[in-house]
Formats: C-alpha cells, sequence, structure tokens
C-alpha cells in the first residue's frame, strides 16, 4: 500500500475507533489527528471536514464483504449467499457499528449533496452482489427474467430498508436474526425453488 492510502487507511480507522469509542458528535478533529500523530494540513489533504469520514464506512463495509467471499462454500446455493453475506455484515455491524453512526452515515446520505458512497456501483458490495446473482442465474437458483443490475438493485434497496428501521428502531431488534428474516420475506420472490 502506498504512502497516501496507509496515512488515509490510519486517519479512518482511528477515527472510527474513537467514533466508537466516545460517540461521533464527542469526537473532534483535533483527537483524531493527535491519535494519528499527524498535523492538521496532512488531515485535511484527505478530508475536508469531519464529515467526510462518515462515507468511509461504506470502505470499511466492502473490506467485510471481501472476507465474506472469500469463505463462503462455492457450492452454497446462491440465494443463500447473498443472505450470508448480508447476516455477515448485519453480525459485524451489531459488534462494531454503533446504531447513532450508522444512523449519521443514512442522514448524510439522504441531505448531502455531491456522491452518495452508498449507491456508488463500483463498490466492492455491488461488485459482490452481481457476481453472486449472476452465478444464481446461470444455476437458474435465482429469477433470470430480470437482468442482474435489476436484481441487485432491489437486493441492495432491501437490505438498506432493513439497516434504516433498525436506525430508527434505535437497534432495539437483532439485526442478524430479525432482520435477516425479514431480508429473506422480503426477497423470496428473486429465489428459484
Amino acid at each position: 500500500m502506498d504512502q497516501l492510502n496507509s496515512t488515509k487507511n490510519r486517519i479512518s480507522s482511528v477515527a472510527w475507533k474513537l467514533f466508537y469509542e466516545q460517540g461521533y458528535e464527542a469526537t473532534t478533529v483535533d483527537q483524531i489527528i493527535n491519535e494519528c500523530g499527524i498535523s492538521k494540513g496532512n488531515f485535511y489533504h484527505y478530508f475536508s471536514a469531519k464529515d467526510d469520514l462518515l462515507n468511509t464506512l461504506s470502505d470499511i463495509f466492502d473490506d467485510e464483504y471481501t472476507k465474506i467471499m472469500s469463505i463462503l462454500d462455492d457450492d452454497m446455493n446462491s440465494f443463500d449467499k447473498l443472505i450470508e453475506t448480508s447476516k455477515y455484515l448485519f453480525r459485524f455491524i451489531e459488534e462494531s457499528v454503533p446504531v447513532e453512526l450508522l444512523s449519521i452515515l443514512y442522514s448524510s446520505q439522504i441531505v448531502k449533496k455531491g456522491k452518495k458512497h452508498l449507491l456508488d456501483q463500483q463498490r466492492v458490495y455491488y461488485k459482490v452482489l452481481q457476481q453472486i446473482i449472476s452465478e444464481g442465474q446461470r444455476r437458474n437458483q435465482i429469477r433470470n427474467d430480470k437482468s442482474f443490475w435489476e436484481l441487485a438493485k432491489i437486493y441492495a434497496i432491501q437490505e438498506r430498508a432493513v439497516l434504516y428501521d433498525w436506525c430508527i428502531c434505535e437497534g432495539n431488534y437483532p439485526l442478524s436474526s430479525y432482520g435477516i428474516e425479514l431480508l429473506e420475506m422480503f426477497l423470496k420472490d428473486i429465489k428459484i425453488d
């Protein structure tokens, strides 16, 4: 990894650690800078404000999708693979991402002008969905009457709906079990039995 990405990733990692430990609102740019051992100029080279760090959560999620793809059984039914990737991410969120932070990320994507990182089709997330859905269509496990991009969009919408609901309910139900039940119910029509 080159020095630029290394510094940017270190800033992101330190920021998310502090967000987790003391909350987003209570964490200051100065604390992030001090913890990283960098100058203010170095911080502002990568991020124009603390709010910009919210967009790096999608990168963290993409890292988790990369991990799950490396451990999924190739012979698993493709629809089940989709559900398993969500279950893995939901468990990660429950254990590592406070509801407050996920809520702030979602609200920033709604009110902020400019690039919507959660919708960026170049993300690992969409590449994973494309891979699994295309495989499922070839195996006749996922419906073929819609393109894989249409199905990926439907899947992403339903997954975001569950995550959004979990946020507005302040995490009062288990995401990795009840959230997955909801997701499976919403998406049952894309599966071929």
